[in-house]
């Protein structure tokens, strides 16, 4: 889990490419515009996650990594469940916050999170010239901390109490919206980007 600057700047890179495709997305399907800031990458231990993901309760869309990596990669889209209610609101036409979130509002969030996720992966596939393809996805509702030490532990490879966390925020002023793209691979899944990116930088300063 030790990486260099420079595979941290490409692995940025990436994100910031996939990231900017799934909020193309989402003002797409908002009809408004929406602001990101640059991924953050960080090697954190597991019990320090709260520390980068507030832990209100959030509405969290869950999708394993497919295709042609190693497989044990995750993408999640994290949203806390006030905004998760407005954005259902915005999406489907409705008004009350004060609300408790049903099965439409649920099957709303995971259309939206698949269709942001696939938009996520079709952009770092391209650029890593591999296939990388969401699986079905899963939604919890539940205080992000708790959530996700459950889906590291269980789901991904063991590699001590470390874990590569991506995370970029995405915004809308329009609609006072805030969620989180979270990408967690597993050593492997890393490896496998950190490989593919060396090799495209190698062949681009070689023209």
């Amino acid at each position: 889990m030790n990486l260099t600057s420079e595979q941290m700047d490409a692995l940025q890179e990436l994100g910031n490419i996939g990231a900017a495709h799934a909020a193309t997305t989402l003002s797409t399907m908002l009809n408004t515009s929406i602001e990101m800031n640059v991924p953050e990458i960080s090697v954190i231990d597991l019990s320090r996650i709260h520390e980068y993901i507030s832990d209100e309760i959030a509405a969290m869309v869950l999708f394993r990594i497919d295709g042609e990596l190693s497989p044990g990669g995750y993408l999640l889209l994290h949203v806390p469940v006030e905004s998760a209610i407005r954005l259902v609101n915005v999406m489907l036409g409705e008004h009350d916050m004060n609300r408790a979130m049903n099965e439409m509002d649920r099957s709303a969030l995971l259309e939206i999170g698949n269709i942001m996720v696939s938009a996520f992966l079709d952009a770092t596939a391209g650029l890593l010239n591999t296939v990388m393809i969401p699986s079905p996805p899963d939604l919890v509702i539940d205080m992000p901390h708790a959530a996700l030490q459950v889906i590291i532990t269980s789901q991904l490879e063991e590699n001590g109490n470390n874990v590569v966390l991506f995370r970029t925020e995405l915004k809308s002023s329009e609609y006072a919206l805030a969620s989180n793209l979270l990408l967690l691979p597993n050593p492997p899944v890393l490896k496998d980007m950190i490989h593919k990116l060396e090799r495209l930088l190698s062949n681009t300063s070689q023209r």
